[in-house]
């Protein structure tokens, strides 16, 4: 759809960054907090590149007013941030710790005082982990009773506080690179025990959001999920129907849940053909369909999506030349390792090369006009306002003579500044956008040379930086960004 002019953003946008508890605060051992199961997995030789892991990343928990200041001197109207659950309750179950309490009213305190609105997530991945040593995590039903207690203590605590609430990060993402895998904790190939732990967190998931609805009335909630459209590589009706069954098992089956209660009728009888489907009870039903359990909003982590053709079993495919190398597991896209494993893939869809986009060093997709028609097709179903809550670009950055000349995230932003301008036109309700990241962090497995922030931290892959933090030059842009509300035409053009 083309535009003579675009409408612009509205007055009360919510121009923001990103970040997670694990990848930024350090402290692991510090004023009670408990292990988490990424504590655990990153002291494991060769989980992580150069063994790198969170004890101290860029100690977020000492240098919170310094980072604060810094994103007021941005101008930033929003951040959202993790808490660490084993930071609240360092069992998981069991005694709040009030140090834990302290930090988090603080940091939101904080924030306040400098009018930046604080966008409150619940679970980015780190769970305590007694709750995997004793119950085996998300397997079990222990663990969604652990997760209901400990959401309602932060809404205790925090729910006069904070208006923007997300209860899961990436449920995609943590539970096929967790359970399926075995590439995050607990490390498991099993995709058996990953759809199970997958219904757990919808349980969990939906009665956090109906306590929240009951608890914090003048709230938002919400969850952040991964999500990227599909293409067909080409208009053969075959390749079509490729990319509509791709759709189903990499969207649908977690949006359905969280906004209709339900899951899509094509993948569920896939996987209940296949034995692997989880039992849903009457009870979890009733939990799932429950108008109260709806989310208020949905958060949308964009990075890019993906391009199918016909399922190989049914179109031969040269593999040396036609199919998509996959030397490491996307998160953002469920894909097949070999056909040896349990891969329901396999007959719906075939995941293959997109020749009309551009790629990082990190081998992910640019793809800003996919973040268009992301918006549109998640507003159409679900007709719910939608926040960008992660969209950036991963570098290796240079300090030269003092400074960060970032052109290359400058151009990346651009381009989906720009294209969520097009998806307001379009009439797509935005809410907000929090670009990850604002500081750089422990990029999980890839150490801290992959940096996404606006600031650089000097932190390196040894761990024995000076921590000092550094506005890049796409601080200065997000900066000018925001002062003009994202409507000044000059700063979404490209220029080297």
């Amino acid at each position: 759809m083309f535009y003579k002019k675009l409408d612009n953003f509205p007055k009360d946008f919510l121009w923001g960054a990103s970040s997670a508890a694990y990848q930024i605060e350090g402290a692991a051992n510090e004023d009670g907090k408990g292990p988490s199961i990424w504590d655990k997995y990153t002291h494991e030789k060769g989980n992580t590149y150069k063994d790198t892991n969170g004890d101290v990343a860029i100690d977020h928990y000492h240098h919170y007013k310094e980072d604060v200041e810094l994103m007021a001197k941005m101008g930033l109207k929003a951040y959202r941030f993790s808490v660490a659950w084993s930071r609240i309750i360092p069992d998981g179950k069991g005694k709040v710790n009030p140090k834990g309490i302290e930090f988090y009213h603080n940091l939101i305190k904080d924030l306040r005082d400098h009018n930046i609105e604080p966008v409150l997530t619940m679970y980015h991945w780190d769970l305590p982990l007694n709750l995997q040593e004793k119950y085996q995590g998300w397997e079990s039903r222990e663990t969604i009773k652990a997760f209901r207690k400990y959401a309602q203590v932060l809404y205790r605590e925090f729910g006069d506080e904070v208006k923007y609430w997300v209860t899961i990060n990436e449920q995609n993402v943590f539970t096929s690179m967790g359970y399926r895998w075995g590439t995050h904790p607990p490390k498991k190939h099993d995709i058996k025990a990953m759809f199970l732990a997958n219904h757990h967190v919808n349980i969990a998931n939906a009665l956090v959001v109906k306590d929240f609805h009951q608890m914090v009335p003048d709230g938002l909630i919400g969850p952040s999920f991964g999500y990227g459209p599909v293409y067909p590589k080409t208009c053969d009706p075959n390749d079509v129907l490729a990319a509509l069954n791709a759709q189903d098992f990499n969207d649908n089956w977690w949006l359905d849940v969280y906004c209709r209660g339900k899951y899509p009728f094509f993948t569920k009888k896939q996987l209940t053909d296949l034995g692997i489907m989880p039992e849903v009870t009457a009870e979890d039903q009733k939990i799932l369909e429950d108008p109260e359990a709806y989310p208020d909003y949905l958060g949308i982590n964009y990075y890019h999506g993906g391009t199918v053709q016909q399922n190989r079993l049914e179109k031969q495919v040269d593999d040396q030349k036609d199919e998509r190398k996959f030397n490491k597991v996307d998160p953002y896209l469920m894909q097949p390792k070999g056909d040896k494993a349990q891969n329901p893939e396999v007959p719906m869809f075939n995941n293959v090369e997109n020749q009309y986009v551009d790629k990082t060093k990190w081998g992910w997709e640019i793809d800003p006009t996919g973040m268009r028609i992301a918006l549109r097709e998640i507003y159409e179903k679900y007709q719910l306002p939608i926040m960008i809550t992660e969209n950036g670009l991963g570098a290796l950055d240079i300090v030269k003579d003092g400074k960060i000349n970032d052109t290359y995230r400058i151009n990346y932003l651009k381009d989906h500044v720009k294209a969520m301008k097009e998806a307001i036109t379009d009439g797509v309700d935005l809410i907000g956008y929090c670009a990850w990241s604002f500081t750089d962090l422990l990029s999980w497995l890839n150490g801290y040379s992959k940096r996404y922030g606006f600031v650089y931290v000097d932190q390196n892959d040894n761990e024995n930086g000076s921590l000092k933090r550094i506005p890049k030059a796409s601080f200065s842009w997000y900066k000018q960004v925001i002062a003009s509300d994202g409507n000044d035409e000059n700063l979404l053009e490209h220029k080297e």
